[in-house]
């Protein structure tokens, strides 16, 4: 790996970049804190990056996978979930339109025995 990258090590404490082209840039052991993106980020991973209390508004995340992901305490207001699929996940607490997930899962099932018990 070169040496001669001017940003090895750079300070860059309330940098702004305005309209930059940062394809394939790479971002290792750097700090974002508090940084603000207005940006296209279509084809980005993010791999063992935290992001706590990073607050999303008007974003883009359609056909993007989530793996691994933790999601407690999160909120999710005027989100479009459609066609997504939720698979494998931990739901204790969750709830959609204040109703506990769990309620309605019991809910589903129940129904679906006794319409098969029908059938």
């Amino acid at each position: 790996m070169t040496t001669d990258n001017p940003f090895t090590g750079a300070q860059l404490e309330n940098t702004v970049y305005d309209k930059a082209n940062m394809t394939n840039a790479r971002f290792n052991g750097v700090n974002l804190s508090n940084a603000e993106f207005f940006a296209v980020l279509s084809n980005a991973r993010f791999t063992d990056t935290n992001m706590a209390e990073v607050e999303f508004d008007d974003v883009n995340l359609s056909a993007s996978t989530f793996n691994n992901i933790n999601l407690a305490r999160a909120r999710f207001t005027n989100i479009n979930f459609s066609n997504a699929v939720i698979s494998d996940a931990n739901l204790d607490g969750m709830t959609i339109n204040g109703i506990l997930v769990s309620d309605l899962l019991e809910s589903y099932q129940a129904s679906r025995k006794k319409a098969d018990k029908e059938t």
